[in-house]
């Protein structure tokens, strides 16, 4: 899985979409803009790389009262096979993968925690990413580009009938259905 997929196929949205006469192309761009829709309203993304890389952080680090650490925010992190920090094992270096529990939660790392502050960059080297993209982001962005193929026939829109009473505007922004399926996936960025 690359980093940044789409997390939709055309094939699947189609599917979900039931919407004749759709062209491949066309849903294939929808499933790419609600992939990065997706991204920008987690602020994280949910693919992997598919080697170790080394990432340099230059962020200074944060210090936790509760903890006792001092905290270096870091690309989600799932698989640490071979994880390293300033070229040492993470556990030789030692260094606290945070938040705690993650692994048996099905979360990603986001933290570094360190026992002194770390002067300088902090080269980290790791699989970066989600082991599998979660099911509730697959879910939003088929809605989202449910709602998309839905705009394609709506002036203006507008969708349904004001004579009927059941006129509705479909919104510029996200769908709300799509904010409530990512709740709890949206990651807040400290500022060290």
């Amino acid at each position: 899985m690359p980093w940044k997929p789409d997390y939709l196929t055309a094939e699947q949205a189609a599917a979900f979409v039931r919407a004749p006469g759709v062209d491949e192309d066309e849903l294939a761009t929808w499933c790419t803009a609600a992939s990065r829709a997706v991204d920008t309203k987690c602020n994280r993304q949910f693919g992997k790389v598919d080697t170790l890389t080394a990432r340099t952080y230059r962020r200074p680090a944060a210090y936790d009262v509760v903890s006792g650490l001092w905290l270096l925010e870091v690309d989600d992190v799932q698989d640490v096979t071979g994880l390293t920090v300033g070229g040492t094992a993470y556990a030789d270096a030692g260094v606290t993968l945070l938040p705690d529990n993650a692994a048996a939660d099905g979360r990603p790392y986001e933290r570094l925690g360190f026992g002194d502050c770390p002067t300088g960059p902090v080269v980290v080297a790791a699989v970066w990413g989600w082991s599998a993209v979660p099911a509730q982001v697959v879910g939003a962005c088929k809605l989202q580009v449910s709602r998309w193929a839905a705009r394609r026939d709506s002036p203006y829109g507008v969708a349904g009938s004001p004579s009927d009473g059941s006129e509705l505007r479909l919104l510029a922004r996200l769908d709300p259905d799509v904010s409530t399926t990512l709740a709890g996936l949206s990651r807040r960025r400290r500022v060290g």
